[in-house]
């Protein structure tokens, strides 16, 4: 099972106030719901993939309106496995198409939301959660991108819903896509909030849950390969150093001065280790700590005496 079917199925089993329902199924029919003109007249129709999305409509027309509704399935296409849930309803379709706020007033179908059934933010919070059911989708808090969007089809629908995930502080955003419209949040704690907005407490725990492990984990990659990387680094200058080290003492033999013969004898005998530990293997050689910014100093004397001989050498050959 996916996490937006897990998610979906947590909403579908929560129960509301009757001004809740009554949001929460116009947004169902927002983003789900067709009309049908048949020959007995109009039909609200709803449609939908998953099985409890499609229980949650019928008990809500059912509770609201009484309604006698068919419910029927279609099998799709070869391409998509699940079946396809209709729900049908004619005798009480235009009471459920004036009450929801179906029509607009620009005499077009789902497309416009009256403030009047949004106005309690519960209400907010329930016509989100109908948007969700009805066509939202998130990625599994598992993967690397976080994205959570609702698809409408229409423009002014996904700017309903943008309006109202600005009242919780969700960052909503529209684009348009093959299918329409869709009003998505790709931010983690935006998507978290959202969960929370609609009230999937346990989508909630598993999306927290599983960022946190993945953060923690991605936050102890960052330092291994930062430890790997230093090490590398620190290992680079060592070789180089004992490269220049092998230049001068082939040219100079025995006149190299005494600071730079305890800076030399401490990176041949300790070819892997850093200044720091070098600094510390010092006071075990010479009684006393040669500090890190002492043989900092005198490794880049080494590095410029060496390059000084090999110019020399070049030159007089």
């Amino acid at each position: 099972m996916s996490f937006s079917t897990e998610v979906k199925t947590e909403l579908a089993s929560l129960t509301h106030l009757a001004c809740c329902d009554k949001a929460e199924l116009s947004a169902l029919f927002h983003i789900g719901g067709s009309v049908e003109i048949r020959s007995d007249g109009m039909h609200l129709v709803f449609q939908t993939t998953n099985n409890a999305v499609a229980r949650k409509a019928t008990k809500l027309i059912k509770e609201i309106y009484h309604a006698d509704l068919t419910i029927s399935t279609k099998k799709q296409t070869q391409f998509k496995k699940r079946d396809l849930f209709v729900l049908s309803i004619h005798e009480e379709a235009d009471q459920m198409v004036d009450e929801l706020s179906l029509f607009g007033k620009s005499g077009m179908f789902f497309r416009e939301t009256n403030p009047e059934l949004v106005e309690k933010e519960c209400c907010k919070r329930a016509y989100l959660r109908g948007a969700f059911l009805a066509g939202g989708s998130v990625n599994s808090p598992d993967t690397s991108s976080y994205h959570m969007e609702i698809q409408t089809f229409s423009e002014d629908q996904a700017q309903v819903l943008v309006e109202l995930m600005k009242e919780f502080q969700l960052g909503g955003k529209v684009s348009k896509n093959k299918r329409g419209y869709i009003a998505y949040v790709k931010e983690a704690e935006r998507i978290a909030d959202f969960l929370r907005a609609v009230g999937a407490t346990n989508g909630l725990f598993a999306f927290e849950d599983s960022r946190i492990k993945r953060d923690f984990k991605n936050s102890i990659n960052r330092v291994i390969n930062c430890d790997i990387a230093n090490e590398k680094k620190a290992m680079d200058a060592a070789q180089k150093q004992l490269d220049q080290i092998e230049i001068i003492e082939k040219h100079l033999h025995g006149q190299i001065p005494t600071s730079m013969k305890e800076a030399i004898f401490l990176r041949k005998t300790y070819p892997e280790s850093t200044l720091f530990e070098l600094s510390y293997a010092s006071i075990e050689h010479y009684g006393e700590q040669i500090s890190k910014s002492a043989l900092n100093h005198r490794f880049r004397a080494i590095k410029d005496l060496a390059y000084k001989l090999q110019i020399e050498e070049e030159t007089q050959s």
